[in-house]
């Protein structure tokens, strides 16, 4: 099987070209994920050239995972085929995992409910709220009389966080609306949502209960 990197010297001019365009799919690839709304001709690009990009993120211990319905994709890192193994004959990892505060992921897993809710309405396509919405969405998880001021800092933070992340993305010129990236689809599945009401139980005891002990 050729590679990325191979062609014959019969075919040098059109290796290169390739390669160049390769290059141009690869590089935003490796630094976010890539939106087919953001620029059709580099998604195309994506499209005809996905089985190569397979290939070549194989090498570096990464997996291609892209969505056409949904017009995104991301490399992540492939999985241990064997978590015993000794960390020392593991591969390095090239995406580091990112661990998220308790309240970053009670948002995410909050966005994602809403986001379902959404879709099963059959409306538009693209989920849009505002930072009041979001600091509502959380209000019921804390305690009555929480600082108002404090409460909308702290929304802030979390978004900006859940931005950089990719998971939100905040509208030119209206910096208080955020649109739901449907990417989060891909990180907080239908399965995973058939436990969330459980899950929100346990949330409201984690949030609750040091303070029932004081």
């Amino acid at each position: 099987m050729t590679t990325p990197l191979e062609s014959s010297s019969a075919a040098a001019p059109e290796g290169a070209a390739d390669t160049a365009d390769l290059s141009t799919v690869l590089v935003p690839l490796l630094k976010a994920v890539t939106y087919r709304a953001d620029d059709a001709a580099h998604w195309h690009a994506l499209l005809q050239l996905q089985g190569r990009v397979r290939d070549h993120v194989a090498v570096l211990g990464l997996e291609l995972m892209l969505d056409e319905s949904e017009g995104y994709a991301f490399l992540r890192s492939r999985a241990e085929t064997d978590d015993d193994a000794p960390a020392a004959s593991k591969r390095p990892r090239l995406v580091a995992r990112r661990p998220l505060s308790f309240a970053v992921s009670l948002l995410l897993a909050l966005l994602r409910k809403k986001l379902a809710e959404f879709d099963a309405g059959g409306g538009d396509t693209r989920l849009i709220l505002s930072r009041d919405q979001v600091v509502e969405m959380l209000r019921v998880f804390l305690p009555e009389g929480s600082n108002e001021t404090r409460l909308i800092d702290q929304v802030d933070t979390h978004l900006n966080r859940i931005g950089e992340l990719g998971f939100v993305r905040r509208l030119r010129g209206q910096e208080q609306m955020i649109e739901v990236q449907r990417i989060l689809k891909a990180f907080v599945d239908a399965q995973w949502l058939g436990d969330f009401d459980a899950r929100l139980a346990a949330y409201r005891a984690q949030l609750a209960g040091p303070r029932d002990e004081e």
